[in-house]
């Protein structure tokens, strides 16, 4: 699974560990993120996210 870098802040989503202190569990690729999800570190929407 694919890795992405928040574009704003360089948060990265690793959908192996997910995110849960925002209710997305391990396993969870980015494209199945629900689209109201924003990076916990920089509140940017998840079309400020790029492919690793």
């Amino acid at each position: 699974m694919d890795v992405y870098v928040c574009d704003i802040c360089g948060y990265r989503y690793d959908p192996e560990v997910g995110d849960p202190d925002n209710g997305i569990a391990p396993g969870t690729r980015f494209e199945d993120i629900p689209e109201d999800w924003v990076c916990p570190i920089c509140g940017v929407a998840k079309d400020q996210f790029s492919k690793e």
